[in-house]
C-alpha cells in the first residue's frame, strides 16, 4: 500500500505593502525629509544607508511589484518611526485575486462620509504635491503666512489642518478659528469683533480672558488688539503660535471692518520680519472668494507669504483615490469620473463614496440625468436655492450657462467661482462641469 504523504503547503514567496501600507511608509519618508534633510527627497543609496537594506531590495519595497520577507518591511518602518501591521501588507503570490482584493478593502477603514473636512490620518485623503510639503516647509520659518485659496469643499480646511497638526508636531501652539463661527453681530463693530478675536484666540490656548487688563479706549481697538497679542498671548506661550483662520471671506461683507482686520494681519506679518516676540506667530488664511474689497497693496494680506490655490484632483489622482477605495480603476476609469464633475474633490469623493458602497455603478453614476437624480440630487438642490436667494448671482450665472454677455459683475462671479459652479476660460466664466451645466439648463 502506497504511504500517504501530507500535502505539501504552497510556500509564501514574500509580502508586498497594500495601498495602506506604501501611503503610511510614504508620508513618514516624506516627513523625514522635511524634517531632517531640508525638504530634498532622499536618493536610493541614502535610504539604503538608512534602513540597512540594498538599494535593489528597496526598489521591490516601493514598486511593489516583488514580494520581500517581512522582517525587509519592518526595517524600513523602523526606520521611520513606524511599526508595520498587519493591515500593511499582504501575500500576492500564495492567494487568490478575489481574496486579496477583500483583503485590500478590509485594511481599509470605512470610507468616511464624504462632507467637511477629510480626517487627519484618513488614507482617503489626496495630497497635491508639492503644496503639503512647501506648506509645512514654509509653517517653519519666523513669522509665516499662509494663503490657502479654492472654491468650497475643494480641500482647504483639510489642508489647514494638517499645517497646523504638523506644526504641533513641531511642539508648537495652534489654534483653528473659523469666521463662521462668530455671531452676525460682532461684525457689525471694529472693537466688538477685535475682542471677539483676541478673545477666542485666547480660549484656544486656554488661557483666562484678560481683555479689560489690555483694552483702552485712548489708543483705540486696532493697537489694544496688538498689545493683547504682544503682551500677553504671545508672551504667555513658550513655543510659536500657528493661528488658522478660516472662511475670513465672511469679512468681505463688511469693507470698513475687512480692511482694518487685515491691515492688522498684514502689519503683524511685517512685524514678525523683525522682531522677537511677533515672529512667533504664524498664520494661515483661508478663504474662497477672490479678494474683491478694496485693499491698499502695503495692507493687504494676500498679497505676502505662500500663496496656495487649491485646484481640482488630476485623472491620476481621481484613480490613485479610487483605487484607495479598493476599487482597482484605470486611467479610462478615472477619465470618465473626470467627464462628469471635473475632478471637484467633494463630487469624486461622493462618487467613490457610493460606488463603494454599491449604491451606484461607475456607469450608472456618469449618465446622472439632467434633472439630477441620484446621489448628487441634494447637492445640486443646495446649490440651486443659494442661487434662488441670489436672483441677480442667479442671472449672472444663467449669462455663464448662455453665454449671453460680455461683461459680468465680478463679485458676482467671485461668489460663483467661491461655490465651485464656474471657472473662466480667459475673462469668460463657464460651468465648471458637465453635472453643473445639465442640471441648471434643466432648471432654468
Amino acid at each position: 500500500m502506497a504511504q500517504s504523504y501530507p500535502s505539501k503547503r504552497r510556500r509564501r514567496r514574500g509580502v508586498v505593502l497594500t495601498t495602506h501600507g506604501l501611503q503610511k511608509l510614504q508620508d513618514a519618508k516624506e516627513l523625514a525629509e522635511l524634517e531632517e534633510n531640508a525638504g530634498n527627497r532622499y536618493t536610493l543609496e541614502a535610504l539604503s544607508e538608512r534602513t540597512g537594506l540594498a538599494v535593489d531590495t528597496l526598489m521591490k519595497v516601493f514598486a511593489g511589484e516583488a514580494g520581500v520577507d517581512r522582517q525587509t518591511l519592518k526595517l524600513c518602518f523602523k526606520a521611520f518611526n513606524l511599526q508595520l501591521e498587519t493591515a500593511d501588507y499582504h501575500y500576492p503570490e500564495s492567494e487568490p485575486p478575489e481574496k486579496l482584493k477583500t483583503e485590500s478593502l478590509q485594511s481599509l477603514s470605512e470610507p468616511e462620509l464624504p462632507e467637511g473636512q477629510v480626517p487627519l490620518g484618513s488614507v482617503f485623503y489626496m495630497e497635491r504635491p508639492p503644496i503639503e510639503a512647501d506648506s509645512y516647509k514654509t509653517i517653519l520659518q519666523p513669522g509665516a503666512l499662509i494663503r490657502i485659496k479654492g472654491p468650497r469643499r475643494m480641500g482647504k480646511t483639510s489642508l489647514m489642518v494638517r499645517v497646523l497638526d504638523y506644526a504641533a508636531q513641531q511642539h508648537y501652539q495652534t489654534v483653528s478659528l473659523s469666521l463662521q463661527l462668530a455671531d452676525r453681530q460682532v461684525f457689525q463693530d471694529l472693537n466688538r469683533f477685535l475682542q471677539w478675536f483676541c478673545a477666542s484666540v485666547g480660549l484656544g490656548l486656554q488661557l483666562p480672558s484678560r481683555l479689560t487688563d489690555y483694552w483702552d479706549d485712548l489708543f483705540g481697538s486696532q493697537i489694544s488688539c496688538k498689545m493683547y497679542f504682544e503682551q500677553y498671548l504671545l508672551t504667555a506661550i513658550a513655543h510659536p503660535l500657528v493661528l488658522g483662520l478660516d472662511d475670513v471671506d465672511r469679512l468681505f461683507q463688511f469693507p470698513h471692518l475687512a480692511s482694518d482686520f487685515f491691515g492688522l494681519l498684514r502689519s503683524w506679518h511685517e512685524e514678525g520680519k523683525n522682531r522677537e516676540i511677533w515672529k512667533k506667530l504664524r498664520l494661515v488664511v483661508v478663504h474662497s472668494n477672490e479678494v474683491y474689497i478694496p485693499l491698499e497693496a502695503n495692507r493687504s494680506p494676500f498679497n505676502v507669504g505662500l500663496p496656495i490655490e487649491l485646484k481640482p484632483f488630476t485623472v491620476v489622482q481621481v484613480q490613485t483615490l479610487a483605487n484607495r477605495y479598493g476599487l482597482s480603476w484605470s486611467v479610462e476609469d478615472a477619465k470618465k469620473l473626470m467627464d462628469l464633475v471635473d475632478g471637484h474633490p467633494f463630487l469624486v469623493r461622493q462618487g467613490l463614496h457610493h460606488i463603494w458602497h454599491n449604491n451606484v455603478t461607475l456607469d450608472e453614476l456618469v449618465q446622472t440625468p439632467a434633472s439630477g437624480e441620484g446621489i448628487y440630487y441634494e447637492h445640486l438642490q443646495q446649490q440651486l436655492w443659494y442661487l434662488q436667494q441670489q436672483p441677480e448671482l442667479a442671472e449672472v450665472f444663467a449669462q455663464a450657462l448662455t453665454q449671453s454677455s460680455t461683461e459680468f459683475d465680478l463679485v458676482q462671479l467671485s461668489k460663483l467661482q467661491s461655490m465651485g459652479l464656474v471657472h473662466l476660460q480667459g475673462n469668460r466664466p463657464v460651468p465648471s462641469c458637465r453635472l453643473y451645466r445639465q442640471y441648471f439648463q434643466s432648471h432654468r
